[in-house]
């Protein structure tokens, strides 16, 4: 009985084993595809698939430069150990060299490039780890910049990941454009801005918050009194502090002086160095962040378990 290449995606599609695991499974078979199953199965291989359904909210966040190219990544997996696995941080070191190297333009086409040093794709060597480590593995999200200076910053082993990315005149590997791509990394890392600069700010977001801030305002008693025109001016107050909250440029730089923001830091150190400096974007990616998290029910684990 024949196989075709369709019978192969299927397969595939159906255990989350490799392209070339699926091809030896038919050939055994003779191109049944429920015995090709039962072929993976024996085999272990198809424990991956298993394993696909089940969350994976730890892991690791990572960033990197590689030849020049900036790459933020995050790979997660089902337990905060699992990060300390040699397997399995190697496995994400790879997928960003991978992401630097070949320029997916997404999840699905970068899960179809070659493996670093293996005939196998990303998907293939991805489901190897699974079965190996026993935990399911997925990459939730990359970032990648090819242009200006990137500088990388990874906080507590992977639980940031964090890499701001600047045009500058000065040289490359200018010493003074790096430390200063380090600091704004860890400022980053600790004070999680949502925007780099006011002016990103969209309207919409704006508006919704004057509307919060207006409501706040006029349900304080201390405002009671108070006419709309100086709420009005109270709110662009908090406004102003919105910006500086949550915008990196307006944000206190954490190493300076008080009163010191990001913007003049960097233009401090542009002027010293005697070039110009401009931060252009930074990715923060935190391990999990959104993601909802099991809540482990032990009395029902060992019913389970006895059953």
């Amino acid at each position: 009985m024949a196989y075709t290449a369709a019978d192969v995606k299927t397969l595939r599609e159906m255990t989350g084993v490799g392209m070339m695991d699926c091809k030896k499974a038919l050939e055994a078979s003779d191109g049944d595809m429920e015995k090709a199953v039962e072929f993976l199965r024996e085999k272990g291989l198809a424990v991956a698939q298993k394993k696909s359904g089940r969350a994976a909210t730890e892991g690791i966040a990572y960033a990197a430069v590689y030849d020049g190219i900036g790459v933020a990544v995050e790979v997660n997996a089902e337990s905060d150990f699992v990060a300390a696995n040699e397997l399995f941080s190697e496995y994400v070191h790879s997928v960003a060299e991978v992401v630097a190297k070949d320029n997916p333009s997404d999840l699905d086409a970068l899960y179809a490039c070659k493996y670093p040093g293996s005939d196998k794709t990303v998907q293939e060597v991805q489901n190897d780890k699974i079965m190996v480590i026993g935990e399911n593995i997925k990459i939730r999200r990359f970032t990648r910049y090819d242009s200006g200076v990137s500088v990388p910053y990874v906080h507590m082993g992977g639980k940031i990941g964090v890499i701001v990315n600047l045009d500058t005149s000065c040289a490359a590997d200018n010493e003074v454009v790096i430390e200063l791509g380090k600091d704004l990394a860890m400022q980053v890392a600790a004070m999680n801005p949502t925007f780099l600069d006011k002016a990103d700010v969209d309207t919409a977001t704006i508006e919704k918050e004057k509307q919060i801030l207006t409501i706040q305002a006029k349900e304080d008693p201390k405002n009671a009194n108070k006419p709309d025109n100086i709420i009005e001016k109270m709110v662009m107050g908090r406004i102003s502090k919105y910006y500086k909250e949550n915008c990196l440029l307006q944000q206190d730089y954490v190493k300076g002086e008080a009163g010191e923001s990001v913007e003049k830091h960097v233009s401090d150190v542009a002027k010293a160095a005697g070039c110009t400096i401009k931060v252009v974007s930074f990715t923060r990616y935190e391990k999990g962040e959104g993601l909802e998290k099991a809540t482990a029910d032990l009395a029902a684990d060992v019913a389970a378990l006895v059953k």
